[in-house]
């Protein structure tokens, strides 16, 4: 006797919305100005990941909304750093060029994945760092972009993990 295959349909809400909460949530825990032996904690841009990753599980309308709400988010989390709406243009640039990139990207094995992720990285935090720099006339720390960059990019396995789970998620969508 054959049992019926269930089939796990994959919503918004659980590649984009938790996620996207998740991330929210982390970046305020890390945000806290506690201090462990004369170190801060790390400021990595949470939302990165998700903008690599989103468009690799599957393009949506929804998700560059998000994109735009978490660089805000972000932005004002920073206080002020930088102005308003950078990180937002930055992680809707990673968004873009994952998404025009996505035909060559899927189905890649994870070195691949990390070599286009730390690029795609590279370049919001340059562009960020120009944006920055040209509105205030003068170059921000190298130190503390290279600070909050190389957190960032330590989160690779977190957008991995959820291109390995979300990808073939719903099927349909093939």
């Amino acid at each position: 006797m054959r049992r019926a295959a269930t089939v796990r349909v994959v919503g918004p809400m659980d590649w984009i919305f938790i996620p996207a909460l998740i991330a929210i949530g982390l970046s305020i825990v890390l945000a806290t100005p506690v201090e462990l032996f004369g170190l801060k904690l790390p400021e990595p841009i949470l939302p990165m990941v998700l903008a690599f990753a989103w468009p690799l599980i599957r393009p949506s309308m929804i998700a560059p909304l998000v994109l735009l709400l978490l660089g805000l988010f972000v932005d004002l989390l920073l206080a002020g750093a930088q102005p308003l709406g950078v990180w937002s243009l930055s992680l809707l640039v990673v968004y873009g060029v994952v998404l025009a990139a996505r035909n060559l990207l899927a189905g890649q094995e994870t070195q691949i994945l990390f070599i286009w992720y730390a690029c795609c990285t590279l370049l919001a935090f340059l562009l960020t760092y120009l944006i920055v720099s040209i509105q205030a006339a003068n170059a921000p720390s190298i130190l503390s972009l290279f600070g909050q960059m190389i957190p960032t990019l330590l989160l690779f396995p977190i957008a991995n993990i959820m291109i390995e789970r979300f990808d073939d998620g719903d099927m349909r969508l093939r």
